[in-house]
């Protein structure tokens, strides 16, 4: 029987999961950002401006959806100068439509670009204190499980541009997605596609999705890394339940249109490709490569339960990338 790890009903959305606006550092306003990205195909975009949750129910209309979110950054503590210092940066995404209300949250510190002429409008208990940031696995930890159990889709976000290493990411929990491809770190320069960091947090024990944003500051970086989610319908509690749920690929280029795994053996469907590559949890990986002057729009492969778990790449002629989720094999068997 088929196990469809993508679901077989719905409609795929296309979503940028990481923006920022003029209401923090951005160069673009919320409705700047609504124009461009429907102009160029999108449905979702979740706004994550630094260290503010300002909704936009303004945007909401029956083919675009805002979701609500904020960014936090934690920075090392450290006599030098900035760009020397590693900084954890973390995305938080209301699941509940009405989830308005920021966590670790302080009343004075970390606001960012012009996220200080926005205060007003942040929701927050009262009756907890100052929450102070500290560049900690601790404190760190603290923060991601802090934003689920207060109903937010937790992400790490763009470790190279951060000048984290294993060492760092791998004393991360709590969070339900990092960041396999962020659109303008990449743009700048940094090495921001992160297979080896999602397979390295994979093989540690984390369970986690892996999705694509453009962390867009101007209009240069957007519409270039995407998660495609895959929903009944363009409600909020629909595309945040398909989240939670993994119902979704990263990619930033190639579609993948059809998941599935039956009688040991995962197959795709995807749009014109250059390569379709399998990666385990062991050293075993295997790649179907299309022939010269051709394409490859499917495969199959086998699937071990020592494998621990596996995911899918399709690599496009240009170069660009669609990442499957890693689906773990005692699950799948």
């Amino acid at each position: 029987m088929k196990k469809y790890l993508l679901p077989q009903n719905g409609t795929f959305y296309k979503a940028n999961l990481h923006c920022h606006t003029t209401v923090s550092d951005g160069g673009m306003t919320p409705e700047e950002v609504k124009k461009y990205y429907k102009e160029n195909g999108y449905s979702v975009v979740a706004f994550t401006d630094h260290d503010v949750l300002v909704p936009h129910p303004e945007l909401v209309d029956e083919s675009f959806l805002p979701l609500n979110g904020y960014e936090m950054e934690v920075d090392e503590i450290k006599d030098c100068k900035d760009r020397f210092k590693k900084s954890c940066h973390m995305c938080f995404i209301s699941i509940e439509p009405d989830n308005l209300k920021q966590v670790c949250f302080h009343r004075s510190k970390y606001f960012f670009g012009n996220a200080v002429n926005y205060t007003d409008k942040i929701q927050y208990d009262e009756n907890i204190s100052d929450y102070e940031r500290e560049y900690t696995h601790e404190n760190i930890n603290q923060m991601m499980e802090t934003g689920r159990q207060n109903g937010f889709f937790v992400t790490y976000n763009h470790p190279s541009w951060s000048l984290e290493n294993y060492s760092d990411y791998m004393g991360y929990d709590n969070m339900h997605a990092m960041e396999i491809y962020n659109n303008e770190c990449n743009l700048l320069g940094y090495c921001d596609y992160n297979e080896k960091e999602y397979d390295d947090m994979l093989r540690g024990g984390k369970h986690i999705y892996c999705i694509a944003t453009d962390d867009n500051h101007s209009k240069e970086s957007c519409c270039g890394g995407f998660t495609m989610i895959k929903a009944k319908k363009l409600g909020y509690k629909e595309i945040t339940n398909a989240l939670v749920d993994g119902c979704f690929y990263a990619s930033n280029g190639p579609l993948i249109h059809s998941l599935w795994f039956e009688d040991g053996k995962i197959h795709i469907d995807s749009s014109d490709a250059a390569s379709i590559r399998l990666n385990t949890g062991s050293r075993r990986a295997k790649t179907v490569k299309a022939a010269e002057n051709s394409v490859v729009n499917s495969a199959d492969f086998e699937v071990f339960r020592e494998d621990e778990y596996v995911r899918i790449t399709i690599t496009d002629s240009k170069g660009n990338h669609a990442n499957t989720n890693a689906y773990f094999t005692n699950e799948l068997f």
